[in-house]
């Protein structure tokens, strides 16, 4: 799991939980340190105060060691724009989108998600994949 990777949300959220297998996954991508984006880090804090009940310092916390541990790529209107063409070609919703347009601005060959179609090539040169199949 070498290539240039980015890292969904959910990815992100199961580095949580070392005791699982799908902890240990994720922990391991992390280790490699992907590139993620704002709406990946907010995303897993909101979900973690949300259906996990932590603080919002603990979730805070966790958003802090998301960003030291990666490559931070920021969104800005060319991301937005691209996002909505690939909501538009590959029938992902707006925020997937935004995600996919994230990881294809870093350069990542591959996008590690668990929502999204395992084995999907986007634009000729991004491929999903679910690291836990």
């Amino acid at each position: 799991m070498s290539d240039k990777h980015f890292i969904d949300s959910n990815i992100a959220i199961y580095g949580m939980d070392e005791s699982s297998i799908k902890g240990r996954i994720s922990l391991r991508l992390i280790a490699e340190r992907p590139s993620i984006s704002a709406r990946v880090v907010m995303e897993c804090v909101n979900v973690l105060i949300r259906k996990f009940r932590f603080t919002k310092a603990r979730a805070f916390e966790y958003g802090k060691i998301l960003l030291f541990n990666s490559t931070f790529r920021v969104t800005n209107q060319e991301t937005i724009q691209t996002s909505f063409e690939i909501s538009k070609q590959y029938q992902y919703s707006h925020w997937d989108s935004l995600i996919i347009a994230s990881a294809l601005e870093a350069g990542c060959s591959v996008l590690y998600s668990e929502d999204l179609k395992d084995g999907q090539i986007i634009e000729g040169s991004l491929t999903i994949r679910n690291p836990f199949i």
